[in-house]
């Protein structure tokens, strides 16, 4: 299993680069109420995933040579944009790193399968629909920021 190892870590990266994007996104948009909340809760369910992974890491190991999910946090979201644009744009480096972590999900839950690996299957596709359910929120919370940021004079 020399390469699970690798998914393995770029899943536990990318979910704490995730936690720590949206803990960033809720702190810079905290006049947006929503935003502020959701954001702290998604980010409790990117820690959640890291937990149920911690055992299977103890099992087969992590490759901590991963640069991806932090390359993408540091060109995207080192710091917020302030405004009604910086807010679409934070939400938008979010999916984009939040379609990185899903994807890093089917791919484990794959490997877990040729495994019959039951607990990883299982880990893997919980935190895969987790990860959709924090996607479709950032869909829908930028459906609606789209006609402020874009049409409204500032």
């Amino acid at each position: 299993m020399p390469h699970l190892s690798t998914y393995i870590g770029l899943a536990d990266h990318s979910e704490k680069t995730l936690a720590d994007s949206f803990r960033a996104v809720a702190q810079g948009h905290r006049e947006e109420a929503d935003v502020y909340h959701t954001c702290q809760t998604l980010a409790g369910w990117s820690d959640q995933h890291r937990e149920k992974l911690a055992p299977i890491i103890e099992r087969y190991g992590e490759d901590e040579e991963l640069e991806e999910p932090e390359r993408l946090r540091a060109s995207g979201l080192a710091d917020v944009r302030s405004g009604p644009v910086g807010l679409l744009r934070d939400l938008q480096d979010l999916h984009v790193l939040g379609s990185l972590v899903q994807t890093t999900w089917t791919v484990v839950a794959q490997g877990a399968q040729g495994l019959r690996d039951k607990e990883l299957l299982e880990v893997a596709n919980s935190a895969n629909a987790e990860t959709s359910r924090q996607l479709s929120w950032l869909n829908t919370r930028m459906k609606m920021a789209a006609p402020q940021a874009l049409i409204v004079d500032p």
